[in-house]
C-alpha cells in the first residue's frame, strides 16, 4: 500500500507541528552526517524551531565552517562586481586633449609666446586679460606690503614700551645705589651715635683757649698749688 503524500503546508495543530519538527530534524541531521562520511564533504546545519531554540550540526568545527562560508561569500561579490571601465572612447579623448592644447596655447600668449597668428581683437582681449591679472597682483603685493609695515610697526612700539620700561629700571637702580652711599656714609659706631655726632661731642670736649692759668690747670686736672 502506497504512503499517502503530505501536502507541504504549515501543520495548524501546534502539537502535531512540535512532533513533526523533531522527526524532520533528527532525518535531516542524519542526511548531513551521511553526506560528510561518504563525500568526505564539510557541513554544517543550524535549524531554530518556531520557539526560537537552536539546533546545529557540524561536520568538524562550527565556527571554522561560518568562517569559511563568509570568506567564500566575499569573494564571491568582488567576482561579480562589475568592472568599472576606465577606458575613454575616441570622441572623450579628442576632448580632452583639444582642451589641453588650448590651455597650453593661452598660457604661452600670456607669456608673450605665438601672437603672430592674433586678430586685433584677439590681441585686445588678450590684453584686457593681462592687465586684470597685474591689477589682482599689484593689489595682492599692496595688501602684504600694508601687512608688512604694520608688523614692523608693532614691534617698533613694543620696542620703545621695552625701552621706557628698562630706564625706568635704571634710575630706579641709580636712585637704591645712591641711598646705599649715603647709608654707608652715615655707618653707626659702637656707641650708637653717628660719625657727625661723635665729631660735634669732640670739639665740645677739647679746651678754650683762655688767659686764666687756673682755668687751663683745671681743665689739665692738675693741682693747684703747683701753679701758686
Amino acid at each position: 500500500m502506497a504512503r499517502e503524500k503530505i501536502q507541504i503546508k504549515k501543520i495548524s495543530n501546534a502539537t502535531a507541528r512540535q512532533v513533526t519538527f523533531s522527526k524532520r530534524r533528527r532525518g535531516l541531521f542524519k542526511k548531513a552526517e551521511e553526506l560528510s562520511i561518504l563525500c568526505d564533504a564539510e557541513v554544517a546545519l543550524i535549524v531554530f524551531s518556531s520557539t526560537g531554540k537552536l539546533f546545529e550540526f557540524s561536520s568538524s568545527s562550527m565556527k571554522e565552517i561560518l568562517e569559511k562560508h563568509t570568506t567564500h561569500s566575499k569573494n564571491l561579490e568582488k567576482a561579480e562586481a562589475p568592472l568599472i571601465d576606465l577606458n575613454l572612447d575616441d570622441s572623450n579623448y579628442t576632448s580632452l586633449s583639444n582642451q589641453i592644447a588650448d590651455a597650453s596655447l593661452q598660457l604661452r600668449q600670456m607669456r608673450g609666446e605665438e601672437l603672430q597668428g592674433l586678430t586685433i581683437h584677439e590681441l585686445l582681449r588678450l590684453e584686457k586679460t593681462l592687465e586684470e591679472g597685474l591689477r589682482k597682483v599689484l593689489e595682492t603685493k599692496g595688501q602684504h606690503i600694508m601687512e608688512q609695515i604694520n608688523d614692523l610697526q608693532e614691534k617698533g612700539k613694543k620696542l620703545m614700551e621695552d625701552n621706557e620700561r628698562l630706564r625706568k629700571q635704571v634710575v630706579m637702580m641709580a636712585r637704591e645705589e645712591k641711598q646705599l652711599v649715603t647709608e654707608s656714609e652715615n655707618i653707626t659706631y659702637e656707641d650708637g651715635q653717628s660719625s657727625e655726632s661723635v665729631s660735634n661731642a669732640l670739639q665740645l670736649r677739647m679746651p678754650q683757649d683762655t688767659d686764666d692759668n687756673s682755668h687751663t690747670t683745671l681743665q689739665l686736672g692738675l693741682p693747684v698749688s703747683k701753679w701758686v
